[in-house]
């Protein structure tokens, strides 16, 4: 076999809150080659490095675990840096991710330093099935909620309104009378017709605020919520129901197909392309759809499931493959088979979990997409995000920023960005 590994590095701060310091202290990962991809078969080298104000400290110990991203530790290696660094090997039989995490303790302040190796990552597979009835099964769902109608109510929202944009709070019906989805509207004030953009949320519980900027290039907006609850409220209110009510909703229902909790949210989903369609202002022939973690899970549902749909940009797709703990390696996110024996219930949710699990909608996609992650995300891991890019057939483009965990650094949402206006048929600035 040929192994290809990808190192990422991470300058790692003091465990806890930190303020500028020209004395800081940096523990860093760097790969022997610069662009960090290696084949199978060769030695993967990467040096550890502890610095204070960019400067090695000496004689320091550093303690380097290996292993699959959230999976048991492999190896580990306690060193001696000597005059500030050490280079170290890795290596991985098959294709995957091996994470290397550095610590060091100095004057008592604990660091930490991450790096995450890819290995021959483009022939990562998928580990969950279709089921037989997958497209019939959400086909009738989303035709059992459009019996419901949208009845959508609009309250403008002057403190974010332009003379150029018109922001609303928003909600419409989803599955069935009284059942509603909120969210938030931007949209240009100039007559016309204009393409729209539909962002779908990562997880959490949280308010959201109009997209105006998005509004000002002329294109309708709409950020919609999950939960059933406004989105204008207090953070407060979140706050609560993320500690409460609402605390790992992505586990409630899990035993059944029809009452998981995500199932009214992919119908959502779809909705939202109905309200959004309903609007006298939109031009129909240009519809997009984005979103990071779970949005970029729901992305990939709304370009597989809403025919609409024309394009769709991903950031680290959560939810998908998340079988991979039954082959040895990590799943993804909510991560809910990581601990497999002692899933309960676990034939009930695994049954349920393959009409949901992104993998599935990916192979189902025919429209274009743009794909970005990085390395060093512990939520949703490489692992899985590349078994959902390596299982698309549609046409598809990648950006990757090894470097990065679970968040999204200015070139990604440049390149990003660019490839939704160019597919809404807009000029970039």
């Amino acid at each position: 076999m040929r192994i290809r590994l990808l190192l990422t590095v991470l300058l790692a701060a003091p465990l806890g809150a930190q303020s500028p310091d020209t004395n800081a202290v940096k523990l860093v990962v760097t790969p022997d080659r610069s662009d960090w991809i290696y084949n199978v078969g060769d030695t993967a080298r990467f040096k550890v490095s502890l610095l204070r104000a960019g400067k090695p400290i000496s004689n320091a110990r550093v303690r380097v675990s290996f292993g699959m991203e959230r999976m048991p530790v492999m190896r580990v290696d306690t060193v001696d840096l000597g005059t500030g660094e050490r280079t170290l090997k890795g290596a991985l039989p098959h294709p995957g991710f091996l994470r290397a995490t550095a610590t060091a303790v100095v004057d008592g302040a604990s660091y930490i330093g991450m790096a995450t190796a890819g290995f021959s990552p483009e022939k990562i597979t998928a580990s969950v099935t279709m089921p037989e009835d997958f497209q019939a099964f959400w086909a009738k769902a989303v035709a059992d909620a459009r019996r419901t109608p949208l009845a959508p109510i609009m309250t403008r929202l002057p403190q974010y309104s332009t003379p150029d944009v018109d922001a609303y709070h928003v909600s419409f019906q989803n599955q069935r009378v009284g059942s509603r989805i909120y969210g938030m509207l931007a949209m240009p004030t100039k007559p016309g017709k204009y393409p729209a953009m539909l962002v779908v949320p990562g997880a959490g519980v949280r308010p959201y605020f109009p997209g105006v900027a998005t509004a000002k290039r002329g294109v309708i907006r709409l950020d919609i919520g999950i939960h059933g609850i406004p989105v204008d409220r207090d953070s407060l209110l979140y706050n609560e129901l993320r500690a409460t009510a609402l605390q790992q909703y992505y586990l409630y229902g899990a035993e059944d197909r029809d009452k998981y909790y995500y199932n009214r949210v992919i119908v959502a989903v779809l909705r939202a392309g109905d309200f959004l369609f309903s609007l006298p202002q939109i031009d129909s022939t240009h519809y997009v759809v984005q979103g990071g973690s779970q949005g970029g899970g729901l992305s990939i549902i709304a370009g597989a499931l809403d025919p609409r749909v024309k394009a769709i940009g991903v950031v680290h797709p959560a939810m998908s493959d998340q079988f991979g703990y039954f082959q040895g390696h990590t799943g993804g996110w909510p991560h809910m088979f990581q601990d497999t024996l002692h899933v309960s219930a676990l034939k009930e949710k695994k049954e349920t979990i393959r009409y949901y699990d992104v993998i599935n909608f990916a192979r189902l996609l025919k429209v274009p997409g743009f794909y970005t992650w990085g390395f060093n995300d512990n939520t949703v891991p490489p692992t899985s995000s590349y078994a959902t890019y390596n299982t698309i057939t549609a046409p598809k483009q990648k950006r990757l920023f090894p470097e990065t965990g679970h968040f999204l650094v200015p070139p990604q949402r440049d390149a990003l960005d660019a490839f939704l206006l160019d597919a809404l048929g807009v000029t970039a600035p």
